[in-house]
């Protein structure tokens, strides 16, 4: 992976997303005038954390491929980290906790380097093999399948599955003429977030029936057909400039986002009932934790990378 600044159609595509911010500052400033005895609060706090996150995404991007596979490795560690918070450990596995930390740099340097065959197979493979065996060790066996697979399933959703957001970098630029490999990642992440809340305003407008109420009581099926229509069509859209999609590919990597993400927010919603918890954390105003935030990105990120991977490189 060498130091290079992303091409032009990335400089655009941050620069139509901070216009995106300016136009939801404006409509938020003018509800609060038009409105004031409502409260915003939420909401002002959603955008305030927008502007942050955008920023410092948009800042790893120009910097360098590498300062933005390091930062995606770091978001990969928050979201671990809150992970293990939530979870229940039993307090002979604090050293197996330090070795699946440690798998974090481990495999984030797989893909700095390129190595993709190491990149694919350290988690699944190895630490899956390592982590039972650092628990034997202990000598406790009380909860062990339980500890076992919460683990593992943490490793492969914090770190495997975002993982793959940052092995879009490695990609060689010559798949992607259009864009490069930053012009992957941005329509990854851009069309993840934008899916979300695509998906929560139809809901919000048109919701009428639940999709799986035991879940998550506010996700409805009209909710989750506009939003994936909505990303569908912006993918279709925006694929030309950012990735190497031709005609009918982009609007599948649009089907795969939008149907990808919502599983993903469910899938973590179904963790945090479970764990009897509202939000993951509250690292984000706004938006709880950063579980919350990255929910949708645990599933759309192996499935888009795969489906690109196969049909261009």
């Amino acid at each position: 992976m060498t130091l290079s600044l992303p091409q032009t159609p990335v400089l655009w595509g941050i620069a139509g997303v901070f216009a995106i911010l300016v136009v939801a500052s404006v409509i938020v400033f003018v509800l609060v005038k038009a409105r004031p005895a409502r409260d915003y609060g939420e909401l002002r706090a959603r955008i305030s954390s927008w502007w942050v996150m955008v920023t410092v995404l948009s800042v790893a991007i120009a910097l360098s491929p590498l300062v933005s596979v390091a930062f995606l490795g770091f978001v990969s560690f928050l979201a671990l980290k809150e992970y293990f918070s939530l979870i229940p450990t039993r307090r002979a596995d604090r050293r197996v906790l330090f070795w699946a930390y440690l798998a974090i740099p481990v495999q984030f340097y797989w893909i700095g380097i390129g190595w993709y065959g190491m990149f694919i197979i350290f988690i699944p493979v190895y630490m899956f093999l390592f982590l039972p065996l650092s628990m034997l060790m202990t000598g406790q066996t009380g909860g062990f399948l339980r500890a076992a697979g919460s683990l593992h399933w943490g490793l492969m959703t914090m770190v495997f599955a975002i993982g793959h957001a940052a092995y879009l970098l490695a990609l060689p630029d010559a798949g992607n003429p259009a864009a490069g490999s930053a012009g992957l990642l941005l329509f990854l992440i851009f069309l993840t977030q934008f899916n979300d809340v695509a998906q929560y305003v139809w809901g919000k407008l048109f919701g009428r029936r639940k999709v799986v109420p035991a879940v998550s009581p506010n996700k409805t099926v009209e909710g989750l057909l506009g939003g994936v229509a909505t990303t569908v069509l912006l993918a279709w859209l925006i694929a030309p400039h950012l990735t190497p999609l031709i005609s009918w590919q982009a609007p599948v990597a649009g089907l795969i986002i939008g149907f990808a993400g919502f599983v993903g927010d469910v899938t973590i919603s179904a963790l945090k009932r479970d764990l009897g918890v509202k939000d993951s954390g509250s690292l984000i105003p706004g938006h709880g934790g950063v579980l919350d935030r990255v929910d949708s990105l645990t599933f759309t990120a192996p499935l888009f990378f795969h489906y690109v991977y196969y049909l261009h490189y």
